[in-house]
């Protein structure tokens, strides 16, 4: 099925289902053993397989907040599939508007590469369809299996059309909003006619940070993205499932507090909060060898949200989590991923020298971990700005070559972010000071955010924030990531050893405006270049304590 059709039947559902109904902020899925039918009903049902809550903030604060939970009396395919129908059906607004956003002209005019890019997807989730059917009492396909059927459950909330739990899913359909970080690989891999990539884009700022006499860690992370896809959601999923599903024993996991968006069954970002007191998130490093994209393949390899989520629900330590992350690795969406493990740490106690932080790189072809709790305890920070660090993972990924053709720019020590993280990460002291940090981008004026080969001399890329969208139009710079862009830090997330017990975070949405003008849609050269449907117009929002509790 071509994207433009999928694309079509699914905006002829919504303005068919909008016409008669709109949901309301709660709804239930009611199962009926005996005839095996779900029922979507907007009410909280007591009893239901599974219930959800939505709460639209979007105008006053930037995000939205969706809590979606299910029922330990019901078969864990019950509770996946009824989990993704009321997810889908509840927030279907923002649904259709982040797709039209973001998807909806993907494939247009590229019939070729979209055609080889469906028959990649139909193999790879043929072999996951045989690999869950030929291990029923495997941990980590029967999450695969859920996650499935979950995104089935999605698509047919969204559209109002309850059917059945199953494996197949579209190729075109929602499965494109879980991989979309993976299609930046694939694109290459497959490729993709007229890709027009820009050259050492930045993807997301992070950062953890040992306060002084250890009286906190703080966990953090700025998403960097085009602007388009700023329709938010922080979600809290509070899942009943197995381990395997006939057994008694509940995933670790169960609980996951996480910034999302619609449509979205994992982060994206990443940025996650689990009730097993890991805390996980990422920044992107991809891979500048071309050499390296022939492991990229459908079989024998899952894509990075797959993984991801299977690693959180199963995984109680740092090591664990990135063995179970490791397996059937894609090579794509490659990124350096963090799990900091909070029941290790003690406030004012002398931090271990292992189990808090974990850091694993992933690129085609390759993965390297490491616990790296004893470097956060004598630098007292770890900051990670989408430059892989273990040498072995910098060398095969191509970044060196990028240093020997463009300098300090590409290197793990002297980046702007890295400097800028160095000089720093000591100012924090407190939470304040902390998002103050996360949020900093003072380009023209600060050393740090110089661009020498550039005119004018700086880059508003080089912050910690990235608000690109502020480069001059007519400025000349050596790369394409340091000019003019609608793309930056759309976000910034942060939890503590306190919060994270309640799942709970401090969040602000939008381009920062500590040091700059709030972006506006109005007034942007690209109000018209590119589609965002549901966004406000203009991103000044303060920071939201995000507690699950209340």
């Amino acid at each position: 099925m071509h994207l433009s059709y999928v694309l079509t039947f699914l905006f002829a559902s919504y303005i068919l289902r909008c016409s008669a109904v709109l949901p309301s902020t709660f709804v239930s899925v009611q199962y009926n053993h005996a005839t095996g039918t779900f029922v979507i009903l907007e009410e909280m049902l007591s009893g239901a397989a599974a219930w959800a809550n939505y709460t639209d903030d979007v105008q006053n604060t930037g995000w939205s907040h969706l809590t979606v939970n299910t029922n330990p009396d019901y078969d864990d395919n019950v509770q996946a599939y009824a989990a993704g129908l009321v997810e889908g059906y509840i927030t279907a607004g923002p649904i259709y508007m982040h797709w039209v956003n973001t998807m909806s002209s993907y494939c247009l005019e590229k019939t070729d590469y979209c055609n080889r890019l469906q028959t990649f997807i139909n193999t790879n989730m043929e072999w996951l369809s045989d690999k869950i059917k030929n291990n029923p009492d495997d941990a980590y396909f029967h999450q695969a299996e859920l996650l499935l059927m979950q995104l089935a459950g999605l698509q047919d909330g969204y559209t109002n059309r309850s059917s059945q739990p199953r494996l197949e899913v579209n190729p075109f359909g929602f499965l494109l909003l879980q991989i979309s970080g993976d299609l930046e690989d694939l694109e290459v891999a497959l490729d993709k006619p007229d890709r027009n990539p820009v050259f050492g884009s930045g993807s997301c700022s992070a950062l953890i940070k040992l306060l002084p006499g250890n009286k906190d860690i703080y966990v953090s992370h700025d998403t960097w993205s085009v602007y388009n896809s700023m329709i938010r959601i922080v979600k809290k999923y509070d899942f009943a499932f197995r381990k395997v599903s006939k057994g008694k024993e509940a995933i670790p996991g169960h609980v996951m507090s996480f910034s999302s968006y619609p449509g979205v069954l994992y982060s994206g970002d990443d940025f996650y909060i689990m009730n097993t007191g890991l805390v996980t998130l990422e920044t992107t490093i991809g891979n500048s060898n071309p050499i390296l994209f022939k492991y990229i393949k459908p079989e024998d390899h899952m894509f990075e949200m797959f993984r991801n989520v299977i690693a959180n629900r199963l995984a109680t330590a740092g090591e664990q989590w990135g063995d179970i992350f490791a397996l059937y690795n894609m090579g794509t969406y490659n990124n350096q991923w963090m799990v900091v493990n909070y029941n290790e740490f003690t406030p004012g106690k002398p931090l271990p020298d292992e189990g808090v932080l974990y850091v694993l790189e992933q690129i085609p072809g390759m993965t390297v971990g490491q616990d790296l709790t004893k470097h956060l305890k004598d630098t007292q920070y770890w900051p990670s700005y989408n430059i892989p660090y273990f040498q072995e993972i910098f060398n095969t990924s191509g970044c060196r070559e990028n240093v020997e053709k463009y300098g300090d720019w590409f290197s793990y020590d002297k980046s702007p972010r890295a400097n800028i993280f160095r000089r720093d990460h000591v100012k924090v002291q407190d939470m304040d000071s902390m998002i103050r940090l996360m949020r900093y981008n003072n380009f023209k004026e600060d050393p740090l955010s110089r661009c020498d080969k550039c005119n004018p001399a700086y880059s508003a890329e080089n912050a910690i924030a990235a608000r690109s969208d502020l480069n001059p139009i007519n400025g000349s710079y050596p790369f394409g990531a340091l000019g003019h862009r609608c793309h930056g830090a759309t976000d910034m997330k942060v939890t503590s050893y306190s919060m994270q017990k309640t799942l709970s975070m401090i969040a602000q949405c939008g381009p920062t405006t500590d040091q700059q003008p709030a972006f506006q849609w109005s007034t942007s050269d690209y109000n018209e270049k590119l589609l965002h449907l549901g966004q406000p117009d203009v991103f000044d929002f303060k920071p939201v304590k995000v507690d699950w509790q209340n």
